[in-house]
């Protein structure tokens, strides 16, 4: 056996003979490299370069951008006002009364008042500031080969950054300084914030990136480079702004939009129904194990190859928290008996939950520790809590070309995207927690899907272009995209 950077490699032919493979790993599974070929630079000297659209181009991304926030109104006045009923004209005359109707539930219930603007703003900026000055786990993320293969350094303080949240919410609660109760009756306010935020950062990040000439993998027309961005990795001191919004702004809303159900609920019926229980729960889970896993989004697609624009930007800030926790919504105002499952349907979905978690968690981890092995990495952090089978310690994989490698054990042996498949099973019990009372929860669960199958067209895309035919022979390895045995 060879040893390649802290790496055991076993070699291997085929599966069939039961033998491994050596090779590099992306977002799917590939692992950071430590030696980059001429031809692995040429291949991603080519993918640092704008060659077709997406998302319909120009155009699509126009509809994205004025479409959603106008869907996440629509649907948040249809469960909150109309009982989580889909209402629409039911005639041509009826039209323009609709329309009024809507955009009067805007004004009145979803603007940006001033407290909408102290709480979001409060939250956004208590974060930004404990992010910069709080100590943390010094991770160096992928060679960056829009940098010259250079690698960033990032400051993995969002465990610190969590349990301080935490507590100084607990004290503002307690205190009466702030009640936590609050923040889902201003639902409709908080949002309106949250969008004006979207909107705002993306404008002052596409100018910052023009102006400073600091852009990269640019179309040529503003409006579809403004959607998918033009930095790559901007900061502020020493915060990573990316990174940042990926975990500091969207779980830490979508949890305490959890926490505040169910304070409504304490304080309205006396007692928590053991839905809004799951809900304070799932996204518990979420939140922590994005904050005590950090280290490991930095050997992420999305950090070393995925721009800071407004499909990102917007989805952090606004998007994610204010439409993954319609269930929350819907809870929040209305009766339990609307809902209420049997022993055993609780049974069935907090196992579900727990158990997709524990694939999501582990998988990620596994993942994100064999890119770190190849780098020389070979002790993690251990925050809380730390699962059976998250480190593999010989893994097999399928050396390239190129210089990475494809990993093709652990959960990667089943299926390419093991992650995505528990992600969104877990997506589908957020809806799936009120039954079929309304179909309107289950938005996060379609909308997820469609993402992961947009997303991964996008990275096998990438991946064939960049292995070329080490990419076949890993995909005659692992077989299956998404299911194993089904597709």
């Amino acid at each position: 056996m060879a040893e390649t950077n802290g790496l055991r490699q076993r070699s291997v032919d085929s599966p069939s003979k039961g033998k491994s493979y050596g090779s590099t790993q992306d977002n799917n599974a590939s692992g950071g490299a430590t030696f980059i070929t001429e031809t692995g630079k040429a291949a991603d000297k080519r993918l640092d370069q704008h060659e077709t659209y997406e998302f319909g181009g120009p155009w699509g991304v126009l509809a994205i951008i004025l479409g959603f926030p106008i869907l996440m109104y629509y649907l948040w006045i249809c469960l909150w006002f109309y009982d989580g009923k889909l209402v629409y004209p039911t005639s041509v005359d009826d039209i323009t009364p609709f329309l009024l109707r809507m955009w009067e539930h805007v004004r009145k219930d979803a603007s940006p008042n001033l407290y909408a603007w102290k709480v979001y703003s409060g939250n956004f900026f208590f974060q930004l500031f404990i992010a910069w000055i709080l100590p943390g786990f010094k991770q160096e993320g992928l060679p960056v080969p829009s940098l010259g293969y250079k690698t960033l350094m990032y400051n993995c303080n969002g465990i610190q950054c969590w349990y301080t949240t935490i507590v100084v919410s607990f004290i503002l609660h307690w205190t009466g300084i702030f009640r936590l109760t609050e923040i889902i009756d201003n639902y409709g306010h908080l949002m309106s914030v949250a969008m004006i935020y979207g909107f705002g950062v993306s404008f002052l990040t596409y100018f910052h990136a023009v102006l400073t000439k600091t852009t990269i993998r640019m179309s040529g027309n503003a409006v579809y480079d403004f959607f998918m961005g033009a930095a790559l990795n901007p900061r502020l001191g020493p915060v990573d702004l990316k990174m940042w919004a990926e975990v500091r702004v969207p779980w830490v809303i979508v949890l305490y939009l959890a926490v505040s159900g169910a304070c409504k609920q304490y304080d309205t019926l006396g007692y928590v129904t053991p839905n809004m229980l799951f809900m304070c729960l799932a996204t518990g889970l979420y939140m922590n194990a994005c904050a005590k896993g950090e280290e490991c989004i930095p050997q992420t697609w999305d950090m070393y190859h995925e721009k800071w624009g407004f499909m990102v930007i917007f989805w952090n800030f606004a998007g994610v928290p204010f439409s993954y926790v319609y269930s929350v919504v819907y809870m929040a105002s209305h009766d339990p008996s609307t809902y209420r499952f049997s022993t055993l349907g609780n049974v069935v979905i907090y196992t579900t939950l727990v158990t997709a978690y524990f694939i999501w968690d582990t998988a990620m981890a596994q993942k994100s520790h064999f890119k770190m092995q190849t780098q020389g990495i070979t002790k993690f952090r251990q925050t809380f809590p730390q699962l059976p089978w998250n480190t593999i310690a010989n893994p097999t994989f399928i050396q390239t070309a190129h210089g990475n490698r494809l990993l093709t054990c652990g959960w990667w042996k089943y299926s390419r995207k093991p992650n995505y498949v528990a992600d969104w099973t877990m997506s589908f019990t957020w809806g799936a927690i009120i039954g079929t009372t309304t179909i309107i929860p289950y938005f996060y669960s379609v909308f997820f899907i469609t993402v992961l199958i947009h997303r991964c067209s996008r990275d096998f895309e990438r991946c064939a272009i960049k292995y070329g035919k080490d990419w076949e022979r890993y995909c005659a390895v692992v077989k299956y995209k998404f299911i194993p045995g089904i597709y």
